[in-house]
Formats: C-alpha cells, sequence, structure tokens
C-alpha cells in the first residue's frame, strides 16, 4: 500500500509538473521571441542610434540653442568649433559653440540639422503609417476575394509603372510643397508594394485547413479576416515598415534638396544640403555633416529592418538553425 501510495504520489507530481509547464510555456516563448530580437546586433545597433535620434529631436528647442531660422550675417560661414560674437541684426551675443559651424546666411547649422531631426522622423513615420494602413486594406481585398483581385492589382501595377520620385514632384509643382502634400507623395508608390506583399500572404494562408473551416462554418469574413489570416501578416508588415520609412526619409531629402520639396526656409536636411552645395569647394562641411546624419539615419533603420527580418522570418530562422 505504501509503494502503491508513493508511485501515485509521484505519478501526480508529474502530472501537475506538466500541466504547470504546459501553462508556462507561452510566457517562456513570447520572452523569448524578444530576447531573440534584442539579441540580434542590428536590432541593438540600429534601435540604440534610432533612440538617440528621437531624444534629440524631442528635446530640440534644449540642444538648438539658437533659433534654426535666425540670420546673422556677421557670423556668415563659420567653421565647426568657432564662436560667434556678436548678432548683427538683433544685437544679441552669441555665447554658443557653434558645433557645425553656420551657412551663408550665419545661421546655426547645429540647430538646423537637430530641428531637421523632427521633420525627417514625422515625414518617415507618417509614410510608412499611411502605407501600411492603405496597402493592408488592398492586400486583404485583393488576396481575398478572387473576383476583385485582377482588378486591384492590375490598378496597383499602374501605380508602380509611375516612377516614385516623377509622381512626388509632380504632386508637390501641383499641390504646393507643404507637409502633407509631401507625405502622401511619398506614400502613394509605396502602397502598391505593400499590397503586393499583404496579397502574397493572404493568397498562401487562404488556403491553410483552419481558414478553410472557418469558412466551411459560415464564419464572418471580416472576422476570418482579421482573426485568421491578419495576424500572418504582421511580422512581414513590421518588416516592410522599416523599409518604407528610411525610404520616405531618404526621398523627402532628395526633394527638398531638388527644391521641390519643403519651403527652403524650413529646417530639413535636403535644405541644408541644398543651400551649401554652392560653396562645398570652401565648406564642405554645411553638406557633408547633415549628409552624414541622413546616411546615417537610413543605415540604421535599414539594419532595425534586416534585424527583425532574420529574427521574425521562419525562412531566415531555419537557415540560422
Amino acid at each position: 500500500m505504501d509503494m502503491s501510495a508513493i508511485s501515485m504520489t509521484e505519478s501526480t507530481t508529474s502530472i501537475s509538473g506538466e500541466a504547470a509547464g504546459e501553462a508556462a510555456a507561452p510566457p517562456r516563448r513570447r520572452r523569448s521571441l524578444a530576447s531573440k530580437v534584442l539579441a540580434n546586433w542590428s536590432v541593438r545597433l540600429g534601435g540604440g542610434f534610432l533612440c538617440l535620434l528621437v531624444l534629440a529631436a524631442l528635446a530640440a528647442p534644449w540642444l538648438g540653442t539658437i533659433n534654426p531660422t535666425e540670420m546673422d550675417p556677421g557670423s556668415s560661414n563659420l567653421l565647426p568649433g568657432t564662436r560667434g560674437e556678436f548678432n548683427s541684426l538683433s544685437g544679441d551675443s552669441f555665447q554658443h559653440l557653434f558645433v557645425m559651424g553656420t551657412d551663408s546666411l550665419g545661421r546655426d547649422i547645429w540647430s538646423r540639422v537637430v530641428f531637421g531631426a523632427r521633420v525627417s522622423l514625422v515625414v518617415g513615420a507618417a509614410v510608412a503609417a499611411i502605407t501600411l494602413v492603405f496597402g493592408l486594406a488592398v492586400g486583404l481585398l485583393a488576396g481575398y476575394f478572387r473576383r476583385l483581385d485582377g482588378v486591384i492589382m492590375r490598378l496597383m501595377d499602374g501605380v508602380m509603372a509611375i516612377p516614385g520620385i516623377l509622381f512626388a514632384v509632380s504632386l508637390v509643382a501641383m499641390f504646393g510643397g507643404s507637409m502633407p502634400t509631401v507625405i502622401l507623395a511619398i506614400a502613394v508608390p509605396e502602397i502598391p508594394r505593400v499590397a503586393r506583399l499583404v496579397r502574397a500572404v493572404v493568397l498562401s494562408v487562404r488556403e491553410e485547413p483552419y481558414v478553410e473551416a472557418a469558412i466551411a462554418l459560415d464564419t464572418p469574413t471580416w472576422k476570418v479576416m482579421l482573426k485568421h489570416i491578419l495576424p500572418n501578416a504582421v511580422a512581414p508588415l513590421v518588416i516592410q515598415a522599416t523599409y518604407v520609412c528610411a525610404s520616405a526619409i531618404l526621398v523627402e531629402a532628395i526633394l527638398s534638396f531638388l527644391g521641390v520639396g519643403l519651403p527652403s526656409e524650413m529646417a530639413t536636411w535636403g535644405n541644408i544640403m541644398a543651400e551649401g552645395r554652392a560653396q562645398f569647394n570652401q565648406y564642405p562641411h554645411n553638406v557633408l555633416l547633415p549628409g552624414a546624419l541622413l546616411a546615417l539615419t537610413v543605415l540604421s533603420i535599414n539594419m532595425m529592418g534586416d534585424g527583425l527580418r532574420d529574427t521574425l522570418d521562419p525562412k531566415f530562422n531555419k537557415r540560422g538553425e
């Protein structure tokens, strides 16, 4: 009796231990995914630089101690590290170290670069959000409803046939270089790429047995799309969002550099480089410093995208294993 009681106790303990292990499995899997993402060196480097950039953009009024639009011809074309003495227009004494020097109009490059980070981040985030929302909606409709697939995708192919820069230049020329216009001009050419990605995911998931079972049980269409299909598209969309954001920041700088983007008086990285190109041979820092920050920003976002792809994409996970 004692031996049977002991064996029953051991079996009960093992069963309860297995049950506890099964109950604790999902949290471990969630922690494992987060740890894999944070363990990726691309995510750490790219995300760390982006965090610093976001903090600098939020603290622009304190980091850029001089108004980025304030001009002082008496302190024009100062080299990095020199100090301005007196503002001949306002009569204020500059006791600020010009970390990046000044441009031909005496405007502080450092302050303009810091405030320009706000513009680039807002444009990148807004374009990524608009592209994902509309691309997701179009991709879901095209992939799930077979009758709409041909019409929608041919329309998307027509949009993709138009060069993105040409479309953006035309739209800005028609409606002016305001922030909403620039964001819309950059976002529209990116929507077909996201739509095609979502459509491919929907076409593959729609043939899965659990989706077919849900359809056979007369589950509402919106519930099938949101509960069974949409979760499978989250990981590809997150990865695609990073590339869209990086591309949007770069395109906005190109448009501003060409003079067809945001107004020239607004402090943006493209405007800073455009204003400094005339004196590039004598004062290359006016172009190189904001250009280097633009390159680092785009590189860090792309690094985050590569790291997320390596972690979230099952194909790359299998290669790593």
